[in-house]
């Protein structure tokens, strides 16, 4: 077993005494180590060896736009009517309560009903209705709210009652980010965000301009005038009918006729 073992050479030596056995083994100092050596590695880059198969080529295919984004230009585009007020943190179970939720706005009757529940769950202190009673349609074409308008749940029904009931803008302090970014998505309403707290200085009932190239509200009744914060690239998605409708009249996706 001895000479099997290669770290023991013929020349050690072995010596005993009463307690231990010791080793001596010369071969295993520094000096008689031998350190294997290694020749450089030589890598080649992979694009230097690799090419795409034929069959695995990607071709993108872009769609013809059906509609230019200067189309949908707002920079004109203005609403008239009488205004109906409200104040602040108006939740989305305020604009319209769960219990309407089972409407489904696809279905054109449907639609119909779920606009005539629009801000039906306000408190009693607001004595004049959005919306008079056996009417699915509200007089008032433009909303005016404090701050944090639709704050609450999620639900999409909320910037949709108030368009299927022929509300075309809110008029807000501020948002909650949920109401804003469904109102642009569905294409219902134009969440406009006004600079001052134009809700405590209009009423319900009086005759106000939105002009969205101005940016500015216009109340008819007293003669004063706000300024409002420009809606931007938000515009042009409104006003083709929300971001699946933007995506097909600009291109982006094929339109269903397609």
């Amino acid at each position: 077993m001895a000479a099997s073992l290669t770290c023991i050479s013929y020349l050690s030596a072995f010596t005993f005494s009463a307690s231990k056995t010791s080793v001596f083994c010369p071969s295993l100092f520094a000096s008689s180590i031998k350190v294997p050596t290694f020749s450089a590695l030589t890598v080649k880059p992979l694009y230097s060896t690799f090419s795409p198969h034929a069959a695995h080529a990607i071709s993108f295919t872009t769609h013809a736009t059906s509609t230019p984004a200067s189309v949908l230009d707002t920079s004109t585009k203005t609403f008239h009517g009488l205004c109906y007020v409200v104040g602040d943190n108006i939740d989305t179970d305020q604009i319209i309560p769960a219990e309407y939720l089972t409407l489904v706005p696809s279905n054109p009757a449907e639609y119909e009903k779920l606009g005539s529940y629009a801000l039906v769950g306000l408190p009693s202190s607001y004595a004049t209705r959005f919306i008079e009673p056996n009417e699915t349609k509200t007089k008032y074409s433009i909303v005016i709210g404090g701050a944090n308008f639709g704050c609450g749940s999620s639900r999409e029904h909320a910037p949709v009652a108030l368009g299927a009931a022929g509300a075309k803008a809110v008029v807000a302090e501020s948002y909650a980010r949920i109401f804003f970014r469904n109102s642009v998505a569905t294409g219902e309403v134009y969440p406009l965000e006004s600079e001052a707290r134009i809700c405590k200085e209009c009423k319900t009932g009086d005759v106000v301009t939105v002009e969205l190239g101005e940016s500015r509200l216009i109340n008819h009744s007293t003669g004063k005038e706000y300024k409002l914060k420009s809606i931007g690239d938000a515009g042009p998605v409104i006003e083709a009918g929300g971001i699946f409708a933007y995506a097909r009249k600009t291109g982006m996706i094929p339109s269903q006729s397609n």
